[in-house]
């Protein structure tokens, strides 16, 4: 049996269209160029219509979250360049054109340079809130760069010299529309960076359309201020006009009158501020003294001011109670004093020195009569046992066998006892000892004794 197909349902198959659609590189940012038909703007804030030409047309929307800033009002009929996106609503299946953003066109060329380069800036953080400069609070001097001869040169230092009179403001004259308009700008940037004279600048004209305006589109211009060490307020046209160097300034101004208010506080507003803070200070200081006057009313009116002396006296007595009781507490604390003093006094005569040495000789004394009569008894039985040891020598002596007639054979040189006729032979010289002397004897002949050993 052969596999059966897989069954989709309307909606998958619609799903499948919307990813297939959206994950193609070219539908996913392209710009189209048509007629606006059928223009609805719903009280959602969405923009509904119809792209056309000559031969096709296409169902577009834009979001509000999109149109909110768009630089013009779409009609039906206006011819237009947009850019956005193309998707399925899966709900009907019709592929529609989601738009992003839009201008009129005949400025198409113009405003795809626009995007270009700001997508190329913002890539490089260019535009980060990061690096933007704090614009100073009062600042000490404002360099202006725009045309001298404009509406916007007029309007900042109109309303400088109204906010702020006292500030200095340095005009530094420049081209604001045309080929030389970037380069000029450029190098009034650099200009005032190297004078710093000011710590704040203005860069800006009136409005225009986008050809006139687009010097200050260039990127030389964008880099210029945001490199600047001075922070920088753009203050480009009017408040729908959105150029490249808006979003590289440190502050964007909707127009230059904005700008020149953004720049500098009021002196008036300063003014009310202080004339507040004044009347506050003033307030606060005279509560302060009202609470310090009922502070001292309320001290006068105290019994301590009243009736000085009652509690004086108060005090006098309090003290000679006190004083009685730091009297009877020295007494007992003096007396425990003596009472360890001679408890201590006692315990060291008992380790005076002089007591431990008679205490020692005394020990000493005692000892060495032990010593002396151990040692006599010792002696007595040391005599004993020499007498004892002598009795017995003088039993074991040879003199003394010697005296009771034996006597000792000895050789010529004495050297050797005899103890045998094998000792010596007929003609030596023999020694013989007896108790009271010696003889000196000649061998005249041998013979043994009965039990053995030959005659000669």
């Amino acid at each position: 049996m052969a596999d059966q197909p897989r069954i989709y349902s309307i909606k998958e198959l619609n799903r499948y269209i919307r990813m297939k659609m959206e994950s193609d590189s070219l539908l996913g940012d392209i710009w189209l160029r048509g007629e606006i038909s059928n223009f609805t703007h719903h009280s959602s804030g969405h923009m509904y219509f119809t792209l056309k030409d000559s031969d096709s047309r296409i169902k577009s929307i834009m979001f509000a979250s999109h149109n909110q800033r768009l630089p013009f009002i779409p009609k039906e009929g206006a011819k237009v360049i947009a850019r956005g996106n193309i998707s399925v609503y899966e709900r009907d299946g019709n592929y529609q054109f989601y738009v992003t953003s839009m201008q009129p066109d005949g400025i198409g060329s113009l405003y795809l340079a626009f995007e270009q380069l700001k997508s190329k800036l913002n890539a490089e953080g260019l535009f980060a809130e990061s690096r933007k400069r704090p614009i100073p609070l009062f600042p000490r001097a404002i360099g202006v760069i725009t045309s001298p001869t404009g509406a916007a040169v007029r309007d900042i230092i109109i309303t400088l010299q109204r906010r702020y009179p006292l500030i200095p403001i340095y005009v530094y004259p420049v081209l604001v529309q045309g080929n030389q308009a970037a380069p000029s700008i450029v190098k009034a940037i650099e200009a005032m960076n190297r004078f710093g004279e000011a710590d704040l600048l203005i860069v800006g004209r009136g409005g225009g359309s986008l050809e006139e305006l687009w010097a200050f589109n260039e990127e030389s211009v964008a880099r210029s201020i945001a490199s600047s060490r001075i922070p920088v307020i753009s203050a480009v046209g009017h408040e729908t006009d959105f150029t490249i160097a808006d979003f590289a300034a440190d502050l964007r101004a909707a127009t230059p009158t904005a700008a020149a208010e953004l720049a500098v506080p009021s002196i008036a507003e300063l003014q009310q501020q202080l004339q507040r803070k004044q009347q506050r200070l003033v307030q606060g200081i005279r509560y302060r003294v009202q609470e310090d006057k009922e502070k001292l009313q309320r001290l006068r009116r105290s019994p301590f001011f009243l009736y000085p002396r009652k509690y004086l006296l108060e005090q006098a007595e309090r003290l000679d109670r006190l004083s009685e009781q730091l009297e009877q507490r020295t007494k007992r604390i003096a007396e425990r004093g003596h009472t360890r003093l001679a408890r201590l006094q006692t315990t060291l005569a008992g380790h005076h020195p002089g007591e431990r040495v008679a205490f020692a000789a005394k020990r000493w004394q005692t000892a060495n009569k032990q010593l002396e009569h151990a040692m006599s008894i010792a002696v007595k039985d040391k005599k004993l046992q020499l007498h004892s040891a002598i009795k017995q020598l003088d039993a074991l002596s040879p003199l003394k066998v010697m005296s009771r007639g034996y006597s000792l054979v000895y050789d010529e040189q004495e050297r050797r006892l005899i103890k045998s006729i094998r000792d010596v032979k007929p003609g030596d010289i023999v020694k013989v000892k007896v108790a009271d002397g010696q003889l000196d004897c000649h061998v005249g002949s041998l013979r043994g004794d009965q039990l053995g050993g030959s005659n000669e």
